[in-house]
């Protein structure tokens, strides 16, 4: 009889930072992280550290009451490893070292209290790690500090550290938004690091830029709830900074339900430092990433041969091995596409190749599901899937090609408006000859490895054929041979069935 195999174990992180103390739970090290567990408190140990150079006392008990259910958490849950980190506060703050102690004694492990350039570091590797090939300027605000450090592809070059985070410029600032604009206005000048962002991305890292993005994603009605990967343009997002600074002025942050109220006063210093980034880097795009210094840890320690992989790919197979009925099947399914691909030289760039492997790892994920909603369901569980390195047009197409191979291509049956508006029509068009190609491989094989491998393709002329074993043509039928001519009509060609 077979072993089941050894599950691996969870590993977590605790972050102790400047304005919230945070837990999350990972359910292994991996190359794609899977959250099983998140809970932060928002304790503001970094609020009067400006001026004081104090941790605030009613903070540091409300951290250590908060570290002291995360170690029993820990407890609860299993976890195999747990690695904790502090950031800005605790390095600036003269009780910061009696304070990281007391929690060490707590946490029942060691807590690394993170340099400026280290934390940077980490920051970037977050991205790198959540993002496919990155180029361009990682900026991380903080309660303390703001890190800024320049990425490409896997290269990360050393980064600066600013005292620019949203609670130390409220504090430093006496919280007036003119003196707070003045320290931003210089304190950004001159930075090396932005002035090398012209023209490329700004990937904004940090809870209180999330929190301008979610407000962001409501206001506007945008479809996904992700916020990994949410993107706006350098000229949207300079004006939505604005525009959050004049509600400030008029004293209507308050109303802003989708932030909680104790992070809905660092709003504005948020959008004044995310305005001042753009007005000196000149950025083209600004892409908002919640892979970060805890992401950035985790991918640090991976072996080489695991961080150089594909984040989406890793996650897609991992959905592959959860919830497809076979999952070698998906893997012939990939070999199978690679073939039409060929055979009828179809133009690919290496993102929609990744996008199609993607999509042939997901294309089963809805078998269980009543066949009348399986398109609905699969749409959903992709476009808003927990895992990075894919834009959230890229999530649209993943999805969109496995809606098509659930639901067919019939005008009855269209995905929803506002997800084919993600897409440009080449790319929505290029989801429909997928989806009709996993339809036509999913119906011959019943979705069962060993199946595929026995089929081919040939091209002659306009003409695309499906060539049959020997030992297989008795999968041929009627239907088969329709969805084929379907498939190759959407490549401007005739089809046919031929047995060998």
């Amino acid at each position: 009889m077979k072993r089941p195999r050894k599950r691996a174990s969870s590993v977590a992180v605790i972050d102790i930072g400047s304005n919230s103390v945070r837990l999350v739970v990972y359910e292994s090290m991996a190359r794609s992280l899977t959250t099983i567990f998140n809970e932060k408190a928002l304790c503001g140990l970094g609020r009067e550290v400006q001026t004081t150079g104090l941790l605030a006392p009613d903070a540091v008990a409300k951290a250590l009451t908060s570290l002291q259910r995360f170690r029993a958490l820990c407890r609860v849950m299993k976890v195999g490893r747990v690695h904790a980190i502090a950031t800005a506060a605790c390095r600036d703050a003269r009780n910061g070292a009696d304070f990281i102690a007391r929690a060490e004694r707590i946490c029942g492990c060691p807590i690394e209290i993170l340099s400026g350039p280290r934390e940077a570091q980490l920051s970037a590797l977050g991205v790198v790690s959540g993002v496919h090939n990155p180029d361009g300027i990682v900026g991380d605000l903080g309660g303390g500090s703001l890190e800024l450090i320049d990425v490409h592809g896997n290269r990360v070059r050393r980064g600066v550290t600013l005292r620019l985070g949203s609670l130390a410029l409220q504090d430093i600032s006496h919280k007036s938004l003119k003196r707070a604009e003045r320290i931003v206005r210089n304190d950004l000048a001159d930075v090396a690091q932005l002035k090398a962002g012209r023209g490329r991305t700004f990937y904004a890292v940090g809870g209180t830029w999330r929190a301008l993005a979610r407000i962001h994603i409501v206001q506007s009605g945008y479809p996904l709830g992700v916020m990994h990967g949410y993107s706006l343009s350098a000229a949207d997002a300079l004006d939505f900074a604005r525009r959050l600074r004049r509600l400030a002025s008029a004293n209507m942050l308050a109303n802003i339900e989708v932030v909680a109220d104790a992070r809905r006063p660092l709003l504005t210093y948020a959008a004044l430092v995310l305005e001042y980034i753009i007005r000196v880097a000149k950025p083209k795009t600004i892409v908002f990433s919640t892979f970060g210094v805890r992401e950035g840890l985790l991918y640090a320690m991976l072996p080489q041969a695991e961080r150089s992989k594909d984040g989406l790919i890793c996650a897609a197979q991992t959905l592959n091995e959860l919830l497809s009925r076979s999952a070698r099947h998906a893997e012939e399914l990939i070999e199978w596409t690679d073939r039409l691909v060929r055979v009828v030289r179809l133009k690919e760039t290496d993102e929609d190749r990744r996008l199609r492997h993607a999509a042939c790892l997901l294309s089963d994920i809805g078998w269980r599901v009543h066949p009348d909603h399986r398109g609905e369901q699969t749409l959903n569980l992709i476009t808003n899937g927990n895992f990075g390195s894919i834009s959230h047009q890229g999530r649209a197409f993943v999805a969109l090609s496995v809606f098509y191979r659930y639901a067919g291509l019939s005008e009855q049956n269209e995905p929803p408006t506002v997800i084919q508006d993600l897409v440009p029509p080449a790319m929505i068009e290029r989801a429909r000859l997928l989806g009709a190609a996993f339809r036509v491989a999913h119906l011959i094989s019943a979705a069962r490895p060993g199946v595929l491998p026995l089929t081919h393709f040939r091209s002659r002329g306009r003409k695309l054929m499906l060539v049959f074993e020997h030992r297989m043509v008795d999968l041929v039928a009627d239907r088969v041979g329709s969805r084929f001519k379907q498939l190759a009509r959407l490549m401007g060609r005739s089809g046919s069935i031929v047995r060998s």
